[in-house]
């Protein structure tokens, strides 16, 4: 094993005690991702993770025949582990396992990690396939992505201008401040540009997008993608103001274990 690194399942961070429905999501990733991998060239593999998805191989210690690793954000990583079995299990020719790991990765609800898994697998699926995203109309946000803006954009008026270094080693990403707006951009794979913007005059959230390699996604992933890293920015702006009122979907933003470690009710309603 790597290190003295701690890993998570999914159960592990949606602290249920019982199966936690995003670990049947994952199982049926597994199903249905398994065969990509297998006699999958190892130069095409390489390429994929390190160029597309800026991603590394890794060990976890299971005995995997391989794993990559990939960074969310900061302190918060994923890690999809590839077993083949042959026959040595019958039935089961081979598997896909899901760990994460990091500081941080225990805040970020199953739902977020889970589905940005699931993102990068469709993501290294079109790149093995070499197919492109059908949607990509990135200019015109669907009624989803509207939603989440207004929904979230009030804790932002909380961010002052002392955060701006730390909220941008948080995220992994860049701000700035130019009067009443704050610029965040943040790069979500190589050559795939987020920008976050806010107005505090005028109280509005917005996103945009860039980048020569932003063909390879669809408009409804890169959403997704935008979508929990305002999560990320919603719990950053909750951990530097526990002790004012905040808007209740701040407790929205953080996973069940770490509620609990806490001891915050979790998700208030």
């Amino acid at each position: 094993m790597v290190g003295a690194r701690k890993f998570f399942t999914v159960n592990q961070i949606d602290a249920t005690g019982v199966g936690s429905p995003h670990q049947r999501e994952l199982e049926e990733y597994s199903a249905n991702k398994f065969s990509l991998f297998k006699g999958l060239e190892e130069t095409a593999l390489r390429r994929i993770v390190y160029e597309d998805l800026g991603a590394r191989f890794d060990d976890v210690g299971l005995n995997e025949d391989w794993t990559i690793t990939i960074e969310f954000f900061p302190e918060a990583n994923g890690h999809i582990s590839y077993f083949y079995y042959g026959e040595e299990f019958g039935d089961v020719e081979g598997e896909l396992k899901f760990l994460f790991s990091g500081e941080r990765v225990r805040m970020i609800p199953g739902e977020d990690t889970v589905t940005y898994t699931g993102i990068i697998l469709d993501f290294i699926e079109r790149r093995i396939k070499n197919e492109k995203p059908l949607d990509k109309e990135y200019g015109e946000k669907t009624e989803l992505m509207k939603k989440v803006l207004e929904q979230r954009k009030e804790p932002f008026n909380l961010l002052e201008e002392k955060d701006a270094e730390e909220l941008g080693k948080f995220i992994g990403g860049e701000v700035s401040i130019k009067g009443s707006n704050w610029s965040i951009k943040r790069q979500v794979l190589p050559e795939i540009f987020l920008y976050i913007n806010f107005d505090k005059d005028k109280n509005m959230l917005d996103t945009s997008y860039s980048g020569k390699n932003l063909t390879k996604i669809g408009r409804y992933h890169i959403e997704l993608i935008a979508t929990f890293t305002i999560n990320h920015i919603l719990r950053y702006i909750a951990l530097r103001n526990q002790d004012k009122k905040l808007p209740e979907i701040c407790y929205k933003m953080f996973s069940r274990l770490f509620t609990k470690e806490k001891g915050w009710n979790h998700r208030k309603t």
